[in-house]
């Protein structure tokens, strides 16, 4: 008989793509990411973020120990900052993945690429689905979801809400293969 594993949330300390790298976020990247999320364009998008470094220092603190959520800092291969995508809100064999920003200037392979490394890393990790939300506003990053084989599941007044199945990820990987050739390595 199989046992069957329920799915969890593991921080690791770090997950090679094939030009990216995840690492796991500490205080450390709180301006970094205090930067990002403050940002006047891109933050029309995420959830409010008061620009005050102390608070994201703090929340970098409690993060350590929470173990509900797992916040990457995306980094090119040389390990410049480019990027953050986080995982967290489990539900069953679902779990929902956002905080997802990446810097001007970056190569477009990047955002497909952080994307595959999130759904092939989360699968280690035993889930099935995922599911999200999108700033209705936010056209090229609800198309993205889309592409890839999210299906819109229902909206509120800002947000399209989204799920996708381990099926739809197995495809999206096999279709975008070439932007991570060799799978990822966890560590």
């Amino acid at each position: 008989m199989n046992k069957i594993i329920k799915p969890c949330f593991v921080k690791p300390h770090k997950i090679f793509g094939h030009k990216l790298v995840f690492e796991n976020a500490t205080v450390d990247d709180a301006e970094f990411i205090l930067g990002l999320r403050t940002d006047k364009i891109k933050s029309k998008f995420l959830s409010y973020t008061e620009n005050d470094l102390q608070k994201q220092i703090r929340w970098l603190e409690a993060y350590s120990n929470d173990y509900s959520q797992i916040y990457f800092i995306i980094k090119d291969l040389q390990f410049n900052k480019v990027g953050t995508v986080r995982l967290y809100d489990q539900k069953g064999p679902s779990f929902c993945w956002g905080s997802w920003i990446i810097k001007y200037g970056s190569p477009s392979c990047y955002s497909i690429e952080s994307a595959l490394m999130v759904y092939i890393f989360a699968k280690t990790l035993n889930f099935r689905e995922a599911h999200f939300d999108v700033r209705k506003s936010n056209i090229s990053v609800w198309k993205f979801h889309e592409k890839f084989g999210a299906i819109k599941i229902g909206e509120v007044r800002d947000d399209y809400i989204y799920n996708i199945h381990m099926d739809a990820i197995d495809r999206s990987v096999k279709k975008y293969s070439k932007y991570l050739p060799k799978g990822i390595k966890i560590y």
